[in-house]
């Protein structure tokens, strides 16, 4: 059949050479002919087109079948028809790899938005898009949830009682309810609000007391959440932790402080250096440094013959004196005072 049908087509083209005749022009893809026939004679005119979709450029538009049955020349070329670039989306994603005819746009939008209108559009042979680009509104929640006893203060204003994503609060109780849970609360993707915490009324005891110490203000048989007690020391006792000691949303109170007990210097020869004075032991009036206090003593380095300090501190009643310092006879310490290392230049 192949064959026959290129005997037929070979014995058109040698039947229009005979009679000067122009047989069916070939034509450029997409360009269009009304009424194309198979002969035409010398003279005759066609009109090129193209097809739906399609532009046409360079030219000319027209063909003319010469005496010699040939057709003119022409370049006329068509191209595909191209739509404006597409608008973008508020709250939104379009994606699409061309904007010419038969081209697709895919909308989406973002998390917590819902689309009004089509997720796509086609490019169309008018050189329109099939629809215009869709509409991204926010996800709506009603009005946050409030807890009894509390309230929530929205970050913006809000009007009526419809929120949108993304609004967020932040949760309070009146007094002496505590927050259990979340301070924070936001509309969700999903339309709700997040997790609504609790107003709960917290009491703590009675605190109790310290050793050595005292505690003001505790009067009550009970306590509300961040109300506080003040502590403090007998005598020469040094306060060691916070001063006041609060009520806190587990019911119990925060860590109490202790009351620590001064040092006593226990030698009875020597000099010392505290607070930056050099004392005789019998000129510290009364033999006691306070809880935390620092003390120097002096001690010798023989083989250069001179003196440095060694310091120490007061921990609850305990002084630790220096390995390197050594207490001096009763002769020595009133007879040769000079010969002391507290007394000798420093190395």
């Amino acid at each position: 059949m192949k064959n026959l049908s290129a005997v037929i087509l070979l014995n058109l083209f040698v039947l229009a050479s005979l009679h000067n005749v122009c047989v069916r022009p070939q034509l450029h893809a997409n360009i269009n002919v009304k009424g194309l026939q198979r002969f035409y004679n010398p003279g005759s005119t066609v009109t090129l087109n193209c097809i739906q979709g399609f532009v046409p450029i360079l030219g000319p538009r027209k063909i003319v079948c010469s005496d010699s049955g040939q057709w003119s020349k022409t370049s006329i070329q068509c191209i595909a028809r191209r739509c404006p670039s597409p608008q973008l989306v508020s709250n939104g994603e379009l994606h699409y790899e061309d904007t010419v005819f038969q081209s697709t746009i895919n909308y989406t939008c973002h998390e917590g938005y819902t689309m009004t209108g089509s997720n796509t559009s086609e490019c169309l042979a008018n050189g329109m898009w099939s629809s215009l680009a869709p509409i991204c509104s926010a996800v709506q929640c009603g009005l946050a949830p409030i807890p009894v006893h509390g309230m929530i203060v929205y970050d913006k204003s809000v009007r009526g009682n419809k929120t949108h994503y993304g609004t967020e609060g932040t949760y309070t109780c009146l007094p002496p309810y505590v927050l259990m849970g979340g301070a924070r609360a936001a509309c969700t993707a999903s339309g709700t609000w997040s997790e609504t915490p609790e107003c709960k009324l917290v009491t703590c005891p009675p605190p109790e007391g310290i050793e050595r110490g005292f505690v003001s203000g505790a009067d009550q048989s009970q306590y509300g959440y961040m109300e506080a007690v003040v502590y403090g020391c007998h005598d020469d006792f040094v306060l060691d932790g916070n001063l006041r000691s609060i009520c806190q949303q587990d019911g119990q109170w925060s860590e109490k402080p202790s009351c620590n007990a001064p040092c006593n210097i226990t030698i009875e020869r020597g000099r010392i250096l505290h607070k930056e004075k050099k004392l005789w032991i019998e000129d510290l009036k009364p033999n006691r440094i306070s809880h935390n206090e620092m003390v120097s003593f002096y001690c010798m380095n023989k083989a250069r013959n001179c003196s440095y300090l060694m310091r120490t501190q007061c921990s609850n009643g305990r002084l630790d004196i220096p390995e390197c310092f050594e207490e001096p006879s009763r002769t020595r310490y009133v007879l040769n005072r000079r010969s002391l290392p507290s007394e000798k230049a420093q190395c």
